[in-house]
Order: C-alpha cells, then structure tokens, then sequence
C-alpha cells in the first residue's frame, strides 16, 4: 500500500516558476528521484509517490511552502491504495492509489476544497474529509508567515519557540502568535489522528 499526491499549484500563472519551481524540487526530491518517485509536469501540476502513513503530513507541508510564497496556494488529491503497475515515472505507473488520486484530484474544483483523500474505505474517508474541509477553513487563509512556521514545525516537531524565534529573526512573543494565527495544535492534532488509524488498519 502506498500513497500518491496529485496536485496543482493554484495562482501559478501570475508567478514566475523560477519563484516557486526549485523550493517545490527540493522538497520532493527528499523523498527519492524523479521520475521514478515524482514528477512535475504541464507547468504546474505534480505527482508524487509517498508511505501512506506520511501522505497527510506531506501534503499540508507541500502546502504551507508553497504558501510561504504569498498569493500562491496548492490543490491536491490524495489516493491511498496498491501499486499493480511500475512504468517509465510516476506519473505513467498505475494501481488503485494513482486512480484514487486521480480521480480525487478531478473532483476538487467542482467541491470546491483544495484538498481530499480517497482510501477505497467509504466511511473513513467521509470522516477524514470532513475534518480536512473543516482545516482547510483556517488553512486556506495562512498567511505567508503563518505558512512559513508551519513549514518548519512539521519539518522538525521538536523544534522550541526560542529555535524558531532565532532561527526566523523575531520575537518569542512573535513566533507564539504566528503558531496560534497558524492554528499549529489543531493541523498536528489532525495528523496524529490520520496516523494512528493507519498504524491500527
């Protein structure tokens, strides 16, 4: 069982890709090559191959660095499942967790959310839906240095207010009100819910 991300970034057209192009390579090419374990193409779209357990927590970070870049924001769909096929890339392989994403991905525009995940598990995925529909109230509207911190918290949960604050060049009191706007214990609440029904399945 794997995961796979298919996205768009939402706003491209009004930015250079040279803004957003490299930040989004360096941050898929931690989880191998491409195009074997991801792909960017069309201009904007992407896809990538994730542990299934990690996919939630990899899909908002995708978020939040993009949305560092102010103004830009990212739609994604989510497909957990098999991989029956290994093609030439990612974006050529297939198996339940390619069309779940696919078709997922399809959906988001008409339901108007930027992010949803297909398991094959009907009940599970109305759950996790709605509390994803429900994040994505306040996630949708981070500001780029909301999205920022939240960036660096999923990358390294253990990280301290006094780490961040220096690491940023600001205030504690700063950093404290950014993870509050930000809404930083409801997203890591969210992820360790979505991660402990994969470690009981």
């Amino acid at each position: 069982m794997i995961a796979i991300i298919t996205g768009d970034i939402i706003n491209s057209e009004n930015y250079p890709s040279s803004e957003w192009i490299p930040i989004l390579k360096k941050y898929l090419s931690r989880f191998g090559t491409s195009p074997m374990v991801w792909e960017i193409y069309r201009g904007d779209e992407f896809q990538l191959k994730v542990n299934k357990e990690n996919a939630l927590s990899t899909a908002i970070q995708i978020k939040a660095i993009l949305k560092s870049i102010k103004g830009l924001d990212v739609r994604m769909g989510i497909g957990v499942g098999l991989e029956t096929f290994i093609g030439s890339g990612v974006s050529e392989s297939n198996g339940p967790a390619y069309q779940r994403s696919g078709r997922r991905f399809d959906s988001l525009k008409d339901s108007k959310v930027n992010l949803s995940i297909a398991t094959g598990d009907e009940s599970y995925d109305k759950t996790v839906n709605l509390m994803l529909k429900l994040g994505l109230d306040f996630m949708d509207s981070w500001s780029a240095v909301s999205a920022e911190i939240v960036a660096i918290v999923l990358d390294n949960s253990e990280v301290s207010q006094k780490e961040l604050a220096q690491n940023l060049g600001i205030k504690q009191s700063a950093v404290s009100q950014r993870l509050k706007r930000a809404r930083i214990d409801l997203v890591l609440e969210l992820l360790a819910y979505y991660e402990n029904t994969f470690k009981t399945a």
